[in-house]
C-alpha cells in the first residue's frame, strides 16, 4: 500500500514550522464544526473526538473549541459550513483532491478552479481521480523515538492494518473505523506521533521530473493557502534533487 509521499511528509514537518498559527486555527475549528454535526458529545462521535484531539495537537483554545462544537450542533451562529471535494490534474497529468470546508460553495469553486488554471493545472468532474485514491487513519511516527516492532506491537492489536517505511518515518495506517482506537492505544502507551489525521492515500505514485515537480509544488502550496482548503492529495512522487531543495 502507499503511503504519504516523502514530499508530503517533509512538507508536514515544514508546516509546523512556518504554517501561519490563524490558518491552523481556522482549520482545526472547521473540522470541529462538521464534525459537531454529528453529534456535539465527543463520547458517542469519534469523528469529533479526533477533530479535537488534532485542535489540541495545534493549541487550539478551549473556549474556541467550544465555540465550535456549539456552532455544529446549532446552538451558536457561524455553523452553516459545507465540505467539499474538488477533483483534479496537475502539471504531468498528476491526479489531485482539494477537500474544501466552505460557507460559500460559489466562492470555492472558482478560487479553486483559478488556482488550478494559474498553476498549469485544470479541475476536472466529480469522480475523474476520487478512484486514485484510499480513505485511510495514518498515524505517523519519527523513527528515532520509536522502532516498527514497538509500533506493531500496539498497532496489530488496536486495529493497524499495515506500517509503511517510508525514510525517516514511520507510517501507521487503519480503517478509518479504527483510527479513533488505534490513536487512542498509542497515547494510552505513551508513544509520540508527529501526525494523526484522516488521509486519501494515493493507490499508485508517479515519479514527475524536477521541472514537473516544481510547478507541482506551488500549485499545493497555493491551494493550501486558501482559507477555504482543509486538505490536498496528491499521486507525484518528487525527483532526489527536489526533495534536497525542500528539506
Amino acid at each position: 500500500m502507499s503511503g504519504h509521499s516523502k514530499w508530503k511528509n517533509i512538507q508536514h514537518r515544514k508546516g509546523r514550522q512556518d504554517a501561519k498559527r490563524s490558518k491552523e486555527f481556522t482549520r482545526a475549528a472547521k473540522e470541529i464544526i462538521i464534525a459537531a454535526k454529528s453529534g456535539g458529545n465527543p463520547e458517542y462521535n469519534p469523528r469529533l473526538r479526533t477533530a479535537i484531539a488534532l485542535a489540541k495537537s495545534v493549541s487550539l483554545p478551549k473556549d474556541r473549541i467550544d465555540s465550535a462544537i456549539r456552532k455544529g450542533t446549532g446552538e451558536e451562529a457561524g455553523g452553516d459550513i459545507q465540505e467539499i471535494t474538488y477533483e483534479g490534474y496537475g502539471p504531468a497529468g498528476i491526479a489531485i483532491l482539494v477537500e474544501v470546508a466552505t460557507d460559500n460553495r460559489n466562492r470555492s469553486v472558482a478560487d479553486v478552479r483559478h488556482i488550478f488554471t494559474k498553476h498549469g493545472g485544470a479541475l476536472g468532474e466529480v469522480g475523474c481521480v476520487n478512484w486514485m485514491f484510499e480513505k485511510k487513519g495514518v498515524l505517523i511516527f519519527a523513527k528515532t523515538r520509536h522502532s516498527e516492532d514497538a509500533l506493531m506491537e500496539i498497532g496489530l492489536e488496536a486495529g493497524a492494518e499495515d506500517i509503511v517505511d517510508t525514510g525517516d518515518v514511520l507510517e501507521v495506517h487503519a480503517a478509518p473505523a479504527a483510527f479513533d482506537s488505534l490513536r487512542q492505544a498509542f497515547e494510552d502507551a505513551g508513544f509520540v506521533y508527529e501526525e494523526a489525521e484522516i488521509s486519501m492515500l494515493p493507490q499508485n505514485t508517479v515519479t514527475v521530473d524536477a521541472d514537473s515537480g516544481r510547478k507541482l509544488l506551488r500549485l499545493v502550496e497555493a491551494l493550501e493557502e486558501h482559507e477555504d482548503v482543509q486538505n490536498v492529495h496528491a499521486n507525484f512522487e518528487l525527483p532526489d534533487e527536489v526533495l534536497a531543495e525542500m528539506a
